[in-house]
């Protein structure tokens, strides 16, 4: 299966990036195999919808889940309308959320995790 998961750098080694429309690489993953396309997240200093942008170029990687630390609401509804599923709330390396993923321990976020323009410098 694959997902994306926000890294804070480029590798499975990497820790999970606590933002998502502002990560700084989206890891790309297949669950069965960990190959992984790395992206650097060319949204990541946008003026504003960093986090909508972010959420159209994961949809259109056609992965079926997200694993970040957070997410806006806008992010949110776009990944949403994707039929992507949501997982928020996880910290560590890309490789051991990946390892948890795969064991099932995860639930489905509800709802955003932080309010617009989270990760923006001084908000």
């Amino acid at each position: 299966m694959k997902i994306c998961i926000t890294s804070q750098s480029g590798s499975l080694d990497a820790e999970i990036d606590p933002r998502f429309g502002r990560a700084a690489y989206f890891l790309i993953l297949d669950t069965d195999n960990l190959e992984y396309e790395s992206i650097q997240n060319p949204h990541i200093q946008a003026g504003g919808g960093a986090g909508i942008q972010a959420a159209q170029l994961v949809a259109n990687k056609q992965v079926k889940a997200v694993i970040t630390g957070n997410v806006g609401p806008n992010s949110f509804q776009v990944l949403k309308e994707a039929g992507i599923n949501v997982i928020t709330g996880v910290s560590g390396s890309v490789k051991k959320a990946v390892e948890r993923y795969n064991n099932g321990e995860f639930k489905l976020s509800e709802k955003p995790t932080v309010d617009e323009k989270f990760g923006i410098s001084g908000k």
